[in-house]
């Protein structure tokens, strides 16, 4: 007849060691309701150790215990180290002590010096992962022009018809809108010189020029940016992303390549229809409110509308949809792994594609002026 082991009472004692606190937990804590001893009030600093090696069992309750008399002691100048407990033990703890109150910490003063090196160092931390993400997608370029890359063509076609297709409804109701007011305000000022037969050269060189791109930029922005941020997000918040990788897919090829193409694609085509939506309702506004004649408005539409107008503005209307597809990409990639990291990253998203395309679009009007294109 094997006869069971005594259990060993439940216990637990300060001891101090020179300028070090040892609290010594031992006997079966497994149901054991009692509460561990409040720390010495002489304990305001030094460090705080743990003897646990007659520590039979334990359970949520002495998790809790512990948490509720180490947390008035997690702030400097008193250091805790917990590797004197039980490994599972001190994971919880740990997790718990994270999330503990800091707001009585006194906070060191930053000098505005100090403050600006760090803000200059979080720019320049955040332009090098941009740059870097941008020669991944290069070199993802790259390989799938030497026919090596892991990018299936059956995704670059869904994404081009939702990208693209999917997007005409709003672009058409924002370049009517935004046409409409071009066009209504730009004649406004135009009769009071006499000049309402030049309506149609404003409309036209604004319109195909700078007016269509934008706005593509901007719709494509808010509608596919952050559409991308949020499911490659949504992806590595599920670990989806680590999978690829585990098994031997590059994700930038996989997740990044085909969305940047399609945006490659969908981008002067979407430019296109937007001027031609603009460039209709400057003719509707100059013939049904001005009196000018739908072929004089075509004819001066004609003539203004010239090669380096058309091309500039396919160009930049190109480029912001390629913008929009890497700030969203590069968000979504780089997001945390929870659903909060997934709603900032989208955000993000947005924010930083339109900022991209008006300093691009900044960029390119005056090269492109300095250049008499």
């Amino acid at each position: 007849m094997v006869r069971p082991e005594p259990t060993q009472a439940a216990s637990a004692q300060w001891l101090q060691q020179d300028d070090v606190w040892v609290l010594g937990i031992g006997g079966e804590w497994r149901g054991h309701q009692g509460p561990l001893p409040d720390a010495p009030g002489s304990l305001v600093e030094g460090e705080v150790r743990f003897d646990t090696a007659t520590l039979r069992s334990w359970d949520a309750a002495l998790a809790s215990n512990l948490w509720q008399r180490l947390n008035a002691l997690a702030r400097p100048p008193v250091q805790l180290d917990l590797r004197g407990l039980p490994a599972g033990l001190r994971e919880i703890v740990s997790l718990a002590l994270s999330d503990a109150p800091t707001a009585d910490v006194p906070q060191p003063h930053v000098g505005r010096l100090a403050a600006l090196g760090a803000s200059t160092q979080a720019w320049w931390s955040e332009g090098r992962r941009s740059l870097t993400f941008v020669g991944e997608v290069l070199l993802s370029v790259g390989r799938l022009l030497r026919g090596k890359s892991g990018m299936r063509w059956s995704d670059l076609a869904w994404q081009i018809e939702q990208t693209g297709p999917r997007s005409l409804p709003i672009v058409a109701l924002v370049s009517f809108l935004v046409g409409l007011i071009v066009a209504y305000m730009g004649a406004a000022q135009l009769q009071r010189f006499g000049a309402q037969n030049f309506i149609a050269d404003l409309v036209t060189v604004g319109v195909v020029r700078e007016v269509a791109a934008l706005l593509v930029g901007i719709v494509l922005a808010g509608r596919v940016g952050a559409a991308f941020a949020a499911q490659i997000g949504s992806m590595r918040a599920n670990e989806e992303v680590d999978a690829l990788a585990t098994m031997g897919v590059n994700p930038v090829d996989f997740l990044v390549l085909p969305r940047v193409l399609a945006l490659l694609f969908v981008g002067p085509l979407l430019t296109a229809f937007a001027a031609l939506v603009g460039m209709a309702v400057g003719w509707l506004v100059a013939v049904g409110i001005y009196g000018v004649t739908s072929l004089e408005y075509v004819y001066a539409s004609a003539q203004s509308l010239t090669l380096p107008h058309v091309l500039v503005g396919l160009l930049k209307g190109t480029t912001y949809s390629v913008l929009v597809a890497l700030s969203g990409c590069l968000q979504g990639m780089s997001a945390g792994r929870s659903a909060q990291a997934v709603g900032d990253a989208t955000t993000a998203a947005v924010v930083q594609a339109i900022v991209w395309i008006v300093a691009v679009a900044s960029v390119l009007t005056v090269v492109f002026q300095q250049l008499g294109w």
